[in-house]
């Protein structure tokens, strides 16, 4: 690659060494690693509640919940691919090549975007996998209820703290060994979840093959538009909950050694994996409907009901696994990146995640009393709606303006007179393209005139916001020279 005329401003502002390129020779992940990326990011325990609970909130047939989520998958995989090849290519995350379409100032703004949602995630993550150190507690030495503060016991406190702790722990000790914690924390889950369905299958018997497909048909809670409006609304809605990985892809995709490794890890990590996973939430929560005449979202509470000391043991245990893989791959690396762009000269990636780490645990802390009550789907269509454009913005910019060519160099330069430097490092059209869409694509959610759109936000925020910028980029706009 041509060195810049550039190169010379490389500076303490725009560089250090965990947003450096990182050569080929340090990029050690294959097809394996994405895999298990997808696989923690799809077994958490509040992925499977949010799949548990589309087969709940829509009244659809259960098959047809199912196939929404497989093209849900295949979808997702394709915007990944899509914002994975320029970080594979060049070898830096995504806060770096942000700057390319934001400006080498500006695209602090969506990492910090990107960052505080993450946080929001993290916090509500930590939570989940709380549950499970809570469970596994109870279970072991019978340790039951008590007092309640914010929504939360004693021993779920104490279960609280124990998964901030080990998390942070994790994260310091740096990507390689994250990766190896993922490596056996994804596979493992399978097994546990197989087991519990073999487990309910036992206890409910044949007939709940028989309610697969309509167990949740005709429910109170029946998409008012109709069918087909319901199915897409569950697309959308899934890819939502992917929407801070898909934008921040490029953190992963820059440990890769192929970009043929990643499409390969994407593939079987994304419509395979979720194929595999919504298929046991499906017979899962059917089960549940059998078994304890009622619909239960949560795998913990589940464990809890089945009333087997060593599956509840073992299930505790890879919920806990499986939950902190997610948080760590979506939740605190690209944050704790993020961070570290507002001041690289000053901030780390590790201390970015201490930072990602303390405001996430306060938000965790008031899921049960406040957060919780604006719904699992209501919380993911919001946070995926107002992201959306800045993965628009982000792919129209590289595929379409810069049609795949940029120099790396003038990502860390501050010289005025580089390509990326707009007005004072700030690219202004693209902050317009991102707020009018978000602003909209919100709305979709929020506001009760655009409720036949509810769902379909990421989609509406992505497209809006990729149109707009490459309007705005090839408009003869001036650029101000003020911030």
């Amino acid at each position: 690659m041509a060195n810049s005329p550039h190169e010379h401003l490389h500076d303490g502002a725009l560089y250090n060494a965990d947003l450096a390129p990182l050569p080929p020779e340090k990029r050690k992940w294959g097809a394996f690693e994405i895999f298990n990326v997808w696989n923690n990011d799809i077994q958490s325990l509040f992925g499977y509640s949010l799949a548990a609970s589309l087969f709940i909130t829509y009244g659809l047939n259960g098959w047809a919940v199912f196939g929404a989520i497989i093209v849900a998958g295949f979808f997702v995989m394709f915007l990944v691919n899509l914002t994975g090849k320029p970080s594979v290519k060049y070898g830096v995350p995504y806060p770096v090549m942000a700057r390319v379409s934001m400006g080498v100032y500006g695209a602090r703004f969506p990492a910090l975007v990107r960052g505080i949602v993450a946080i929001f995630w993290y916090g509500v993550q930590t939570y989940f996998a709380s549950t499970a150190v809570a469970l596994l507690l109870n279970t072991t030495f019978g340790i039951q209820g008590g007092t309640e503060f914010l929504g939360m016991t004693a021993v779920g406190w104490l279960s609280y703290l124990v998964v901030c702790v080990f998390q942070v722990v994790l994260f310091m000790r740096g990507i390689d060994w994250v990766g190896k914690f993922l490596n056996w924390a994804g596979p493992l889950v399978y097994v546990v979840m197989i087991a519990l369905c073999i487990v309910i299958w036992w206890k409910a018997g044949n007939g709940i093959f028989a309610a697969l497909g309509t167990i949740f048909e005709g429910s109170e809670a029946t998409d008012p538009r109709g069918a087909v409006a319901a199915f897409f609304a569950i697309v959308g809605t899934m890819i939502a909950y992917f929407a801070a990985v898909v934008i921040n892809f490029g953190d992963f995709s820059r440990f890769v050694k192929t970009e043929s490794a990643m499409k390969v890890g994407n593939f079987w990590g994304l419509p395979v994996s979720m194929a595999l996973f919504s298929f046991i939430a499906l017979f899962v929560t059917a089960g549940t409907v059998v078994l304890f005449g009622e619909k239960l979202v949560n795998p913990a509470d589940i464990v809890d009901r089945v009333d087997n000391v060593l599956l509840t043991l073992v299930a505790a245990l890879t919920f806990f696994a499986a939950t902190v893989g997610i948080n760590l791959v979506a939740n605190f690396i690209p944050p704790a990146y993020d961070i570290a762009n507002l001041n690289p000269e000053k901030i780390s990636a590790k201390m970015g995640g201490v930072i990602t780490a303390v405001v996430a645990f306060f938000i965790g802390a008031l899921w049960v009393p406040l957060i919780s009550n604006i719904g699992i789907t209501g919380f993911v269509d919001t946070l995926g709606a107002f992201l959306a454009p800045l993965y628009g913005i982000l792919v129209a910019d590289y595929y379409i303006v810069r049609r795949k060519k940029v120099s790396v160099d003038d990502m860390f330069s501050s010289d005025p007179s580089g390509p990326y430097f707009y007005g004072n490092g700030w690219n202004h059209k693209a902050i317009i393209a991102f707020a009018i869409p978000a602003i909209f694509s919100v709305a979709t959610v929020w506001v009760p005139a655009l409720s036949q759109l509810s769902g379909y936000g990421w989609v509406i925020g992505a497209v809006l916001g990729g149109a707009l910028h490459v309007g705005l980029m090839n408009s003869k706009l001036p650029i101000p020279e003020t911030v």
